[in-house]
């Protein structure tokens, strides 16, 4: 077999074939790239769309949180879905969804127009990091899948990281209308995708929506408390979370299988998939705040300060798939978290003398975060059963995601209480430190490390 090939194994309706991963997976990367470059172009916009609306900080977040929101839920959706639809429809959907809520954004004139836009946005949005990641683990040889999920990871960094630059420009010079517009040239991709990927045969389809919406509503729920504070949101998560488990172990085929919620390492994984998103999605979101109220720069010049640690990530990433694959998954772990703690611990100690300190710390943050997330989801596909790696998949990219959003929440209420920038940034280090102990945990216990 060529290293541009891969050939699927029958199975959940796929015939054998040869798949032209060297035309799929760079497509499947820039897709990745331009969906996740959607969620951080707004965070720079965020004082630009505050003003506007005379919105606080906290009401401002949740223009970032409630796109995690649907975008976590919507991505373990398709993933869970790739079980019985057809790869190719699925990504039809989301992208013409993705491209229709794009226009309705262009369009956004007050704060409620724009907030569907958004949500309709990461409904469409969470089928390309979902389904890619089902993709690779279905279709490319696993001596070759670490490459393939670092290249879907790195994708993500890059889009992160660059987001903000291309936010702000476009926000400079024309309005924040016309980030809708950058993200609307997904669709362009999609006559590719219908050309190049297999065809699969679709199956009966049974799919747990009630267990999907019991999940999505405790995931809400929970995050409305901590912006509010409401003691009915968190009565309500807990309640619909409850349910859900009930739910998901009397219905087959379930939402969510309960095994995965059984199983030690797994659990551990995702708590280090948690982990490293909270830290990235909160420092993306604090940082432009912390650059624009305390060194005065404008939406333009802080895209310019976020750039160079995505392009350094962009870089890194041949040869952290290469690494993977050469040297397994832990060696990544490890000093992926070490790289993730490095930097939150230079954000919380010296972001506040000079801006560039914020940018030689997101340099450290963005590899850090590449190599992490691709060693994670590289080792739960190697670790998880063929039958569990769509679920499983999904229901990592849930976490990942939740994580997300719930750092922007919590780090947005910290802003809005009137802490200082680095009380965020030792929470974090914090948090790094757990999921760096979680790590070791699992290196000890771990057979396949």
């Amino acid at each position: 077999m060529s290293d541009s090939s891969a050939t699927a194994t029958p199975g959940n309706g796929i015939a054998a074939t040869t798949v032209r991963e060297h035309l799929v997976m760079p497509l499947w990367a820039l897709t990745v790239f331009l969906v996740v470059m959607n969620t951080t172009m707004f965070n720079v916009a965020l004082p630009s769309v505050s003003g506007e609306f005379h919105l606080t900080a906290s009401a401002s977040s949740w223009i970032v949180t409630g796109y995690s929101i649907v975008f976590a839920i919507a991505t373990i959706t398709f993933s869970r879905l790739t079980d019985f639809v057809p790869i190719r429809r699925l990504l039809l959907i989301g992208v013409s969804l993705f491209f229709f809520a794009s226009m309705v954004g262009v369009f956004a004139h007050n704060f409620y127009l724009l907030m569907a836009a958004r949500l309709l946005q990461a409904a469409g949005a969470a089928c390309a990091p979902g389904v890619s990641a089902v993709f690779a683990a279905r279709y490319i040889p696993i001596e070759r899948r670490g490459k393939s999920m670092s290249m879907i990871s790195s994708a993500a960094s890059l889009g992160f990281g660059l987001g903000p630059v291309i936010g702000g420009a476009v926000t400079e010079t024309l309005g924040w209308n016309f980030l809708f517009a950058v993200s609307a040239c997904v669709l362009l991709l999609l006559p590719f995708f219908l050309k190049w990927l297999p065809r699969e045969q679709a199956q009966p389809l049974r799919f747990d929506i009630v267990g999907g919406l019991l999940l999505g509503a405790g995931v809400t729920g929970a995050l409305l408390f901590l912006t509010t504070f409401h003691w009915g949101w968190l009565v309500g998560s807990v309640l619909s979370l409850a349910l859900c488990w009930l739910r998901i172990n009397r219905f087959d085929p379930p939402f969510v299988q309960p095994r995965l919620l059984k199983n030690g390492p797994y659990l551990r994984i995702i708590f280090m998939c948690f982990a490293a998103f909270f830290t990235h999605f909160a420092s993306l979101f604090v940082m432009p705040i912390l650059l624009a109220k305390l060194f005065d720069k404008n939406a333009a010049e802080i895209g310019l300060m976020i750039f160079p640690g995505a392009m350094l990530s962009a870089v890194a990433a041949r040869y952290i798939g290469r690494m993977i694959d050469r040297f397994g998954n832990a060696p990544l772990m490890r000093v992926g978290h070490l790289l993730l703690l490095l930097s939150t611990v230079l954000l919380a100690t010296t972001s506040s003398l000079s801006p560039y300190m914020v940018l030689v710390s997101y340099l450290f943050m963005s590899v850090g975060f590449s190599t992490t997330t691709s060693a994670l989801t590289n080792e739960i596909s190697r670790r998880l059963p063929k039958d569990d790696i769509g679920t499983g998949m999904g229901m990592a990219q849930l976490i990942q995601f939740f994580g997300g959003a719930f750092g922007v929440s919590v780090c947005g209420l910290l802003l809005a209480t009137g802490l200082e920038y680095r009380m965020a940034f030792w929470l974090l280090t914090g948090l790094l430190t757990a999921s760096f102990v979680m790590f070791l945990r699992y290196r000890k216990y771990s057979r396949s490390l």
